[in-house]
C-alpha cells in the first residue's frame, strides 16, 4: 500500500502547479493583447495554445527518444480528443461559450483537414518522416496566416464579449513576461509531475502503455488546457476559450507529431493498429462535431458542454471495459448507441421547439 502513497502526492502537487500557471498565464495572456492591440482568439489561438501544448510536446518527444512511441502518438490523439469532449464540455457548462465566425468560417475547417490528413498518412501503420515534414511545414505556414490575418477588421474579431476593462494594474512588459514565463513553467512543470505520478500509479495497476497514453498522459498533459479554458471562463473570456482549444489541438498534431516524426529518424514513427481502427477515427468525428456545435446560435451551450462530456465518459468506460475484458462489452456499447441517440433527438427537438417559439 504504500508504494501508492508517492505516486497519489505527486498527482496533487502536479494539479495545484497546473491551477496556479493557468492563472498567471491567463493575467499576462490578456495583457498582452491588450498592450497590442491583438484580438483575444488570436492570443488564443498562438500564444496561449503553445504555452498549454508544451506538456504535450516535452512528454511526447521524451516518449520517442526511449522508443515509446505509442505513447507519443496516443498522447497526442487522446489529447486532442480530451479537449474537444471535456475542456469545451466542462468550460460551455460553467458558462456557454460565443463563437467567433473566424473559429466556424476558418480555423475549424483548417483543424479538420490537419486531423483527416494524419488520420490518412497514418492508416500504413507508420507516420513517415516525409509526414513530419509536412507537418511542420503547415505550421510554419499557418503561423504566418495568423500573424498576417492578426489586424483583420472584422468587428466580431475586434471586440471581445464580454468587453475588458482597458486599465490594467500592470502593463509593464517585463511584468506581463515574467507572468508568461512563470505560467508556462509551472503548467509544464506540474503536467510533468502529475503525469510521473500517473504512470508510476498506472503500471502498479499493470495497465498498458497504449492504454496510459490515450488516457492517464493525454489527461496529465491536458490538464493546462483545461485550467486555462475554465479560468478563461469564469473570467468571462470565452474567445480565450475556445480559441485555447481549437489551437492546441492544431499545435499538438503539426508540432508535437511533426517533431515526434523528425526525432523518430527514418524509421518513422509506429502508429498501433488501435489507434488506427479506434481513436483517430473518434479524433477527427470529434473535430467534425465541432462545425454543428459552432454553427447552432453562435455559441456553445450548457446542453451540448453535458452531450460533449457524456460522449468522452462512453469513451473512457470503453477503454476501461477493454482492459478488464469485459465480457458485456457488446452489449455496453448498443446500450451507450441507443442512450446517444435518445440524448441526441431530444435535443434537437428541444431546439426545434425553441426555434419554433421564437418564430410565433
Amino acid at each position: 500500500m504504500n508504494e501508492y502513497i508517492f505516486p497519489f502526492i505527486e498527482i496533487i502537487i502536479g494539479v495545484l502547479l497546473l491551477f496556479i500557471g493557468g492563472e498567471f498565464f491567463i493575467q499576462g495572456a490578456v495583457a498582452l493583447s491588450l498592450i497590442l492591440g491583438i484580438p483575444q482568439i488570436v492570443i488564443g489561438l498562438t500564444v496561449v495554445a503553445l504555452g498549454t501544448s508544451s506538456p504535450e510536446l516535452m512528454v511526447s518527444i521524451n516518449s520517442v527518444l526511449k522508443g515509446s512511441d505509442s505513447i507519443a502518438a496516443s498522447n497526442v490523439i487522446g489529447s486532442n480528443i480530451f479537449n474537444i469532449l471535456v475542456v469545451l464540455g466542462i468550460s460551455s457548462i460553467i458558462t456557454p461559450l460565443k463563437v467567433k465566425s473566424r473559429i466556424v468560417r476558418r480555423d475549424v475547417p483548417i483543424l479538420i483537414a490537419i486531423s483527416c490528413a494524419v488520420w490518412a498518412m497514418s492508416s500504413t501503420g507508420v507516420l513517415t518522416w516525409q509526414s513530419g515534414v509536412f507537418l511542420l511545414l503547415c505550421l510554419i505556414l499557418n503561423t504566418i496566416w495568423e500573424i498576417n490575418t492578426i489586424n483583420e477588421k472584422e468587428e466580431d474579431t475586434r471586440t471581445a464579449e464580454p468587453e475588458i476593462n482597458d486599465y490594467l494594474p500592470n502593463k509593464n512588459l517585463v511584468n506581463i513576461f515574467f507572468k508568461l514565463i512563470i505560467g508556462i513553467s509551472l503548467l509544464s512543470y506540474g503536467s510533468n509531475i502529475l503525469v510521473n505520478g500517473s504512470r508510476t500509479l498506472a503500471i502498479l495497476m499493470g495497465i498498458k502503455e497504449t492504454i496510459i497514453g490515450l488516457t492517464i498522459v493525454a489527461t496529465g498533459t491536458s490538464l493546462p488546457e483545461l485550467v486555462t479554458s475554465i479560468v478563461a471562463s469564469l473570467k468571462g473570456k470565452t474567445d480565450l476559450a475556445i480559441g485555447n482549444v481549437i489551437g492546441s489541438n492544431l499545435l499538438n498534431q503539426l508540432l508535437i507529431l511533426g517533431s515526434c516524426t523528425v526525432f523518430s529518424g527514418l524509421n518513422g514513427l509506429n502508429i498501433s493498429n488501435d489507434l488506427i481502427r479506434i481513436d483517430l477515427p473518434i479524433m477527427v468525428l470529434a473535430t467534425l462535431a465541432c462545425l454543428p456545435i459552432f454553427r447552432s446560435k453562435g455559441k456553445i451551450t450548457r446542453i451540448e458542454g453535458i452531450l460533449l462530456v457524456n460522449i468522452y465518459t462512453f469513451y473512457l468506460l470503453d477503454k476501461i471495459f477493454i482492459l478488464n475484458n469485459f465480457i458485456y462489452l457488446q452489449e455496453f456499447r448498443l446500450s451507450i448507441f441507443v442512450y446517444s441517440i435518445i440524448l441526441i433527438s431530444t435535443f434537437l427537438a428541444k431546439k426545434r421547439i425553441a426555434s419554433l417559439k421564437i418564430r410565433d
